[in-house]
């Protein structure tokens, strides 16, 4: 059964989006890369989903292909009891191996769920795997940035050390985000070069990209650059 699905999605195959998507992606061999769009994808994991062909896929890992670990991801994204989808998810991350699939997950429960979550994401910046850490930072980057921030979060952030440029980057995209939305509150990390210089810097720079930064407060931020 689970040759099965990856019968289906070797017939999906797009050559020429598999040589684009492959260039985003340097961690990963371009062979592994079928091109696979990902809204087909979301739908293929829709119409499989419960059924004994996904489950045992799930449990096949490593998967060989790019496209079947994000199948797997848009499967776990679709379990909705909370515990049910943590088993899953910490099965999964650690063999997640490019920044694509870590950031394609965004399961619906943990809307439901923010308490447990925090927890769990606490637990997963500890990791010794990159793209665990960088899965944990991008939860509070998502869910935790509006009425559910802590200036506790911005704080362990700030002291995770890591040499890994994935781990590094979602980092910084943390603190250009939390720059958006809580200015004030996330300053004081720029102002007082608390992060390392790249952090610091690639941080800068994606604040300066962001629309959600006011022209004021971008020339200012393009003063501490160090």
């Amino acid at each position: 059964m689970c040759k099965k699905i990856t019968d289906v999605l070797l017939k999906m195959r797009d050559e020429k989006h598999a040589n684009f998507s492959a260039k985003l992606m340097p961690t990963i061999d371009p062979k592994t890369v079928l091109g696979i769009k990902t809204p087909l994808l979301r739908k293929y994991a829709a119409e499989i989903y419960g059924t004994e062909a996904a489950t045992e896929f799930m449990q096949a890992l490593p998967h060989n292909f790019f496209e079947e670990n994000n199948l797997h991801a848009f499967l776990i994204e679709r379990i909705n009891n909370f515990d049910n989808c943590i088993e899953a998810l910490e099965k999964f991350l650690p063999y997640v191996d490019n920044w694509a699939t870590c950031d394609s997950m965004r399961p619906k429960v943990f809307k439901r769920n923010l308490d447990k979550l925090e927890v769990k994401a606490k637990e997963w910046i500890k990791s010794t795997e990159a793209y665990t850490v960088r899965f944990g930072i991008e939860m509070f980057m998502v869910y935790f940035l509006d009425e559910n921030f802590s200036s506790e979060h911005t704080e362990f952030i700030s002291k995770i050390h890591s040499d890994e440029y994935y781990v590094k980057m979602m980092i910084a995209w943390y603190f250009a985000t939390a720059l958006a939305k809580q200015y004030y509150k996330t300053m004081p990390y720029l102002e007082n070069n608390v992060l390392d210089i790249w952090t610091h810097n690639k941080t800068i720079q994606k604040a300066v990209e962001s629309y959600r930064i006011t022209k004021e407060q971008k020339e200012y931020l393009k003063t501490l650059k160090r």
